[in-house]
């Protein structure tokens, strides 16, 4: 809604690394409390979704400071991005953000983690993506809407 964010950004809940290191923590205070491991920890596997989420949210990040504009949601947005990895999903640094979670759940082997993953992509979804959409969708106005109908929200 319009009324729910400012002129320069959409007054998201919460920044969204936060979201995600406050669900790591909740993950690793429940293990120490009920531990709750898988069978056998996939650290190659894990490792290797770290660098890959990393990677795609490096990439994300210097696309929109390469285009002068903010990274955090709480900041003043000036410029709609569309290069980079914004051609092919409208969230890569989300979609970086989660899959480096879920390499830290495996590589761990620590279940809590999964289990706590699953509130963050629904506060993620609800709280700030949607949020973020609506507040692009006004400041951007047609030029985000085409963009929103080629490129995906996720992949």
């Amino acid at each position: 809604m319009i009324a729910e964010h400012s002129r320069n950004s959409p007054c998201v809940i919460a920044c969204p690394p936060l979201v995600f290191i406050a669900a790591l923590g909740t993950g690793w205070l429940l293990n120490w409390l009920i531990p709750l491991l898988m069978p056998s920890p996939w650290p190659i596997a894990g490792g290797v979704l770290i660098l890959v989420g990393f990677s795609v949210g490096s990439w994300g990040y210097q696309a929109l400071r390469r285009a002068g504009t903010a990274v955090r949601p709480d900041r003043p947005v000036t410029t709609l991005v569309t290069d980079g990895p914004y051609r092919y999903t409208r969230n890569p640094l989300y979609i970086g953000l989660t899959t480096m979670y879920l390499g830290i759940a495996l590589s761990t082997g620590v279940l809590w983690l999964l289990v706590t993953l699953l509130p963050v992509l629904a506060v993620m979804h609800w709280k700030i993506v949607r949020r973020e959409e609506q507040f692009l969708e006004v400041k951007f106005e047609d030029a985000y809407r085409n963009y929103k109908a080629r490129v995906r929200r996720w992949v």
